[in-house]
């Protein structure tokens, strides 16, 4: 199993557009091939998937990262995580903004490793960023949103026609079948209230209602076990990724990581790793996002297959990358 998984990095892994076909464009040199523009919106520091995500995206040339901004709870040492992270693994120009803050229970399991980050020029308003990145690029940018939703919900207040301009958004977050633990070897036991939505219910529901194409990743699909052989694999590989990568799971205190918001950042990259299909969601007092009747407004994946999706993610984290100039 060990030998089989230590291949998977010189596994030849084929390069798609955005819509998942493959395009004249795959010719191009990375100098000269459009990239897709994203802004991560994440609460990075507490559950340890959020630095995965960011990882990906940071080793996928096909993306070109606008902005990271950081929601929900402390945000501002939220934004020095990934401060740190950015240079610790060669991309310190990439801005980084503070969501807005606000009172969190969940444990910010990561805080000690954000702490040692050095201090650098104030974060701006990640609501501003957001909406001023929208305007210089109508039309090109992916929200991969990967936390709770108040940064989000901000932005759609404050300028709606703007939000409107993305081009779409790429969530993690809801649960149509299946609820937190059920990995789909048993009968469905029906959906959960899911954090990311359940945190801050009337900004999901605005998001639902914005007109914005969405692409929702939801626990039914997200689940996926980082065990103890790919981990081994991963950390192994020792470069400044993957280190920073192993300090972040060890302050995180815990044995298995699941990877809930990697696979927003992979379907961003490759959307065959998670094939969509139309609802209407309605996200409900609860939290919960029932599918309803009404015109389709998310693109919604019930299932993805985990081998195919670490054999895309752990070569991807494992290669070395050069600095950027």
């Amino acid at each position: 199993m060990l030998a089989m998984l230590l291949s998977m990095a010189s596994l030849p892994l084929p390069s798609r557009s955005i819509s998942g076909a493959t395009t004249a464009s795959q010719n191009l040199s990375p100098v000269t091939a459009v990239k897709n523009k994203i802004i991560l919106d994440t609460d990075i520091g507490d559950d340890v998937d959020d630095a995965f995500a960011l990882a990906l995206a940071l080793s996928s040339p096909e993306l070109e990262i606008s902005a990271i901004t950081t929601a929900w709870g402390d945000t501002a040492l939220r934004a020095r995580l990934v401060d740190r992270l950015l240079a610790e693994t060669g991309h310190p120009g990439i801005a980084v903004a503070e969501g807005i803050p606000t009172h969190n229970k969940t444990p910010f399991s990561q805080a000690r490793w954000a702490q040692a980050a050095p201090r650098r020029q104030a974060h701006p308003q990640a609501v501003d960023l957001l909406l001023r990145q929208i305007r210089e690029n109508p039309g090109e940018i992916t929200l991969v949103a990967i936390g709770p939703l108040t940064n989000i919900g901000a932005a759609i207040d404050q300028d709606a026609a703007t939000f409107r301009k993305l081009k779409r958004v790429v969530l993690m977050g809801g649960s149509i079948r299946r609820g937190y633990g059920d990995l789909g070897y048993a009968p469905d036991r029906g959906p959960n209230a899911e954090y990311n939505i359940a945190s801050d219910v009337p900004a999901a529901q605005k998001l639902f209602a914005s007109g914005v194409p969405i692409f929702m990743m939801p626990l039914d699909s997200t689940q996926l076990k980082l065990d103890e052989v790919k981990r081994s694999v991963l950390f192994s590989a020792a470069t400044p990724l993957t280190n920073a990568l192993a300090a972040l799971y060890y302050q995180w205190g815990q044995q298995t990581p699941t990877l809930f918001d990697v696979m927003a950042v992979a379907y961003a990259l490759q959307p065959s790793l998670c094939p969509v299909q139309s609802f209407h969601i309605n996200v409900d007092a609860a939290g919960f996002t029932r599918p309803t009747n009404g015109s389709p407004n998310a693109s919604v994946c019930l299932a993805s297959d985990a081998e195919q999706f670490f054999r895309f993610l752990l070569p991807r984290l494992m290669k070395s990358q050069a600095k950027p100039i």
